[in-house]
């Protein structure tokens, strides 16, 4: 009768090596995107020209939070939009009204998030550039 097998105990170095290898897969994931999404390539310029404004409008601390929630909101609707059309495509290779339908909702969401950051830039930004122009 063969004994029962005792699992050992994670060692921490192999714990450690599996997390890193997950932020290395995620990172992957970001960069994938990045080179095949033309969507994400406008959210990455524009979070360029964001940051670069929020260093010439000095923002405080509270705005620079909002800004950055809500350029990482975008972002992260963008890549969940990403993931989701993928699995539809997998899932779905011929057209269904309801893989059309997750497609449009995903999008949707990027949509609504996309509009609250707007909404978040001009509340924060609006006012700054409208005194340098004088109005």
């Amino acid at each position: 009768m063969a004994e029962p097998q005792v699992p050992t105990p994670r060692q921490p170095s192999s714990l450690l090596r599996r997390r890193a290898a997950s932020f290395g897969y995620a990172f992957r994931g970001v960069w994938a995107s990045l080179r095949t999404e033309v969507h994400l390539w406008f959210h990455a310029a524009a979070t360029v020209v964001v940051v670069g404004l929020g260093l010439y409008c000095g923002l405080a601390r509270w705005e620079w939070v909002a800004v950055a929630l809500a350029v990482g909101a975008v972002w992260c609707a963008e890549l969940v939009n990403t993931a989701i059309e993928a699995v539809v495509n997998l899932v779905s290779p011929e057209y269904h009204p309801l893989a059309g339908r997750a497609k449009d909702v995903a999008a949707g969401a990027v949509l609504v998030m996309a509009l609250a950051a707007l909404a978040v830039g001009l509340l924060i930004f609006g006012p700054r550039l409208w005194a340098e122009l004088g109005w």
